[in-house]
C-alpha cells in the first residue's frame, strides 16, 4: 500500500484567493505585455515590406499629423511607445531614408516620398486594426482603452507621483 505524498502547506503569508476570477484569470500586466508585444511582432512583419518598422511607422504619423513637428516634440508624444535612444534612432532612420527631412535645424517635415510610404503603408495597416479587433464590439474596445487610462492615471498622478 502506498501513501499519497503530503501536499506542499500552502503560503500563510499569502492568503487564498477569494475572487473566483483571480483563480483563473491572468493579470492584466501580462496581458499588456503580450499584447504589446503581439502589436509590434505583427507590425514590425507587416511594415517591413515598406521598410518601416512600428515605431518609424509611429514617428512618420507623428510628423505627418503636426506641421511643426520638432525631434523633441516627436520624442514626447512617443515617450510611452520606446526609449529615447530608440527614438532617435527612428528618427536617423526616416530622415536617412529620405521619408523625412529638415526644413530648419531640430524640424521635421515629411518628404513626397515619405508622404506616400505612409499612405501606402496605410492601407494594409488599416486592415490590420480590423483584423486585430475581429470579435470584439466597438464599445468594448472603447471600455478597454478607458479602463486602461484610468489605471494609468492612478499610477502616474496624485501626491505620491
Amino acid at each position: 500500500m502506498t501513501t499519497a505524498s503530503p501536499k506542499a502547506p500552502a503560503d500563510a503569508s499569502r492568503p487564498a484567493p477569494t475572487d473566483p476570477l483571480e483563480t483563473r484569470m491572468k493579470p492584466i500586466g501580462y496581458w499588456l505585455n503580450r499584447t504589446d508585444q503581439a502589436l509590434t511582432s505583427s507590425m514590425n512583419a507587416l511594415l517591413a515590406e515598406y521598410g518601416l518598422t512600428r515605431l518609424a511607422w509611429q514617428v512618420l504619423n507623428v510628423i505627418a499629423d503636426d506641421p511643426q513637428a520638432t525631434d523633441t516634440s516627436v520624442r514626447t508624444v512617443l515617450a510611452a511607445n520606446a526609449s529615447p535612444a530608440e527614438l532617435t534612432a527612428a528618427i536617423t532612420a526616416v530622415l536617412t531614408d529620405h521619408w523625412a527631412t529638415r526644413p530648419s535645424p531640430e524640424h521635421l517635415a515629411l518628404t513626397d516620398a515619405g508622404r506616400a510610404r505612409l499612405a501606402l503603408a496605410g492601407e494594409r495597416v488599416a486592415a490590420f486594426r480590423q483584423a486585430s479587433t475581429a470579435g470584439i464590439t466597438p464599445e468594448e474596445y472603447r471600455t478597454a482603452v478607458s479602463v486602461l487610462e484610468r489605471m494609468t492615471q492612478n499610477l502616474t498622478t496624485g501626491p505620491e507621483h
